[in-house]
């Protein structure tokens, strides 16, 4: 039944029923219901094979039918039915037709067959350009390695095209490969296809996601006549690279020279614009933006959104979320995340809920901010209410999903749940085990902290600064010097990370808990980074403990030099001087804080009771429970002035005159 195909065969099938025979008139009338009906399930491409058989009459309408069917598998990934066709174009010896061996290629490519794909690549006889860029293009999505297959194009004297070069410099992109690009960048200069704006946007594009801003720009000069596809990858590149102004630059030069962009560069443009900080030029890109009409366009309207939040306008970021007409789950993740980092968890909650009432499922990325907006509000009840929903649609698998719930469920005080979260994943990664390690230090855990990195090292991975970071956290928690310390000169020596200034405060802090202030002052003086707020501000902190207020006014003088408009800078070191009695001092910096400062923002506490959140200021009256709490507060400080818990009885009597002021009778 096979004797009559010229080639040998590449599969082996068998066929369940005798297949039925086909008239021209009947091969035409498929084709047109495949070209049809572009919404087609495997049940009724199916039905469509099981009609096919052997024709005699039409050779055209045969290649005609495969051709349409072949298209139809790869767009959705029909793999089984691509083989049936496979087999069929075979039978009826079709299979010397280089067209249908080049589509029968591009299913497999496109369900990522790469076995199958290899096989059929192999025993063709006859290959042309397009064959070689398949192959190539199916290689680089399986994630495997086609210089062979290049170098293979080059002794058989293939000739090479656009094509072939932008699948090949993607190949480098994905390995994040310079080096190869760059010779590969000479071997198309060599062969004439510098100029050829096709390529040159895809060496752009490598140069751009390198890091290498200026090779990108060369490249781009170089070419004399530029599609918009090149304008807007020169645009994405300074974009990406976080250098909007180059990134206006390039639209300025672009709309000078008379070229309009589309949604892609407007894009790009408002994203540079959330790099930047610019809300001004944020504001003027919008108008830009609604001018043209493009924010209509669901990616336009989303980064604008994003750029609004990332510049902390909030407000004007809901409106344009409000006013989007039509809105994805990309949009929607957009606007939670802004909320998030934006201090507003609990608008990012109740959007949650909104998302839920309407057609949108929330996806990975969505339930990941969310859980990070529950623990920043240290709000628990929300968290187990998203963990459930997460078990329930199936999407509690995901790692960036764990992960967040072992931080929520950290920072909301179980560190029981945030454990568990992390038995149930099977192949933690990296940020799993600083998860966990960070748990456990934000608990005051510092011994189980410390033996979870251990652990973690003991199974190869390869810790980064925050991993140091959260372990340094846990040796200053539990005043571990001696590990912090090793820690420290593991992370240098070994690891070559060099530490940035959190790193610093974390030793700072460990030095100044257990005393060793002098110590803590050489590591100041000695630090390759100018010491920032928090660095000085644990050291003061230390100082005050100590009583050492000669080193404490040393680090304030720097503290208040380097940020003297912040309130909480004046607290801390006017309660240095007060712990000491320094009144003169105390009321030299109140004055300069009203000199320097804006009116002061009251810091607030909170906690969740039975799902409720209940909110406190300093010398807050307004809790209807007031006078229970202010009784129950007064009763503490007395205990604790009774077992002498702190040498600041000053401190002490103030508050217990405040309490008392509040008691009734």
């Amino acid at each position: 039944m096979l004797s009559r195909s010229p080639a040998p065969p590449i599969f082996t099938v068998h066929f369940k029923r005798p297949l039925s025979y086909l008239t021209p008139a009947l091969y035409q009338n498929q084709t047109t219901t495949i070209t049809n009906a572009q919404k087609h399930d495997r049940s009724v491409l199916s039905s469509q094979l099981r009609n096919s058989g052997t024709i005699h009459e039409s050779t055209h309408s045969a290649h005609s039918f495969y051709s349409q069917a072949l298209k139809v598998s790869a767009k959705f990934g029909f793999l089984q039915q691509g083989k049936q066709l496979h087999s069929h174009i075979m039978k009826l010896g079709l299979c010397n037709k280089l067209s249908l061996q080049n589509q029968v290629l591009h299913v497999y490519v496109k369900c990522k067959a790469f076995d199958d794909m290899e096989k059929l690549f192999d025993e063709m006889r006859v290959r042309n350009i397009v064959t070689w860029n398949t192959l190539i293009s199916g290689i680089i999505n399986c994630g495997g390695n086609v210089t062979p297959y290049f170098r293979r194009m080059l002794l058989d004297n293939v000739r090479l095209d656009h094509i072939t070069f932008n699948s090949l410099l993607r190949a480098c992109v994905q390995a994040d490969d310079i080096e190869v690009g760059r010779r590969l960048h000479s071997f198309i200069l060599k062969v004439g296809f510098g100029l050829n704006c096709f390529v040159s946007s895809a060496l752009v594009d490598l140069y751009g996601k390198c890091g290498f801003v200026e090779d990108a720009r060369r490249v781009f000069d170089e070419v004399l006549c530029r599609d918009l596809v090149l304008w807007n990858v020169m645009v994405s590149c300074y974009a990406l690279n976080c250098l909007g102004d180059g990134a206006i630059a390039v639209f300025n030069l672009m709309r000078l020279e008379g070229m309009k962009g589309d949604y892609f560069t407007f894009s790009s443009l408002v994203n540079s614009c959330g790099t930047l900080g610019s809300s001004k030029l944020g504001r003027q890109t919008h108008g830009l933006v609604i001018k043209q009409s493009f924010d209509l366009d669901v990616l336009v309207a989303t980064s604008l959104v994003d750029m609004y939040a990332k510049n902390g306008n909030i407000d004007d970021a809901r409106r344009v979320f409000d006013g989007m007409t039509a809105k994805n789950v990309v949009s929607w993740n957009t606007m939670v995340v802004g909320f998030g980092q934006n201090g507003d968890g609990r608008e990012a909650v109740k959007l949650l809920r909104d998302m839920l009432q309407g057609s949108l499922c929330p996806d990975e990325v969505t339930l990941a901010s969310i859980l990070s907006s529950c623990g920043s509000l240290s709000i628990s009840c929300e968290t187990m209410q998203v963990h459930a929903y997460a078990i329930k649609n199936g999407v509690q698998a995901f790692l960036s999903i764990k992960n967040s719930l072992i931080n929520a469920y950290s920072k909301c005080g179980s560190i029981a749940g945030a454990l568990q979260c992390f038995g149930s994943v099977k192949e933690p990664d990296l940020v799993t085990w600083t998860s966990i390690i960070g748990a456990y230090a934000f608990h005051g855990l510092s011994k189980e902290s410390i033996e979870v990195f251990e652990k973690m090292l003991s199974h190869g991975v390869r810790p980064d600064s925050i991993a140091f970071l959260e372990v340094l956290s846990a040796c200053s928690h539990g005043g571990l010097v001696s590990e912090g310390l090793r820690y420290f000169n593991l992370m240098i020596s070994d690891y070559h990370i060099m530490p940035d200034s959190e790193h610093y405060t974390c030793l700072t802090d460990l030095l100044g808990r257990v005393g060793l202030l002098v110590e803590a002052y050489d590591l100041l003086a000695s630090m390759p980074i100018e010491p920032r707020s928090d660095t000085l501000g644990a050291f003061i902190g230390a100082c005050k403990v100590h009583g050492s207020i000669g080193l404490a006014k040393w680090a304030a003088e720097k503290l208040l030099e380097l940020e003297p408009s912040k309130h909480v800078n004046y607290a801390l070191v006017s309660n240095v001087y007060a712990s000491e009695r320094c009144w003169f001092d105390v009321a030299r910096l109140r004055k300069m804080m009203r000199d320097n400062c804006d009116h002061k923002v009251p810091g607030c506490s909170w906690i969740e009771i039975a799902g409720e959140i209940h909110t406190f200021v300093s010398s807050d009256r307004s809790h209807p429970q007031a006078v229970d709490m202010y009784a129950m507060l007064c009763t503490v400080f007395g205990l604790m002035e009774e077992n002498n818990v702190s040498g600041h009885c000053n401190v002490l009597d103030k508050e217990m005159d405040e309490c008392t002021l509040w008691l009734p009778g």
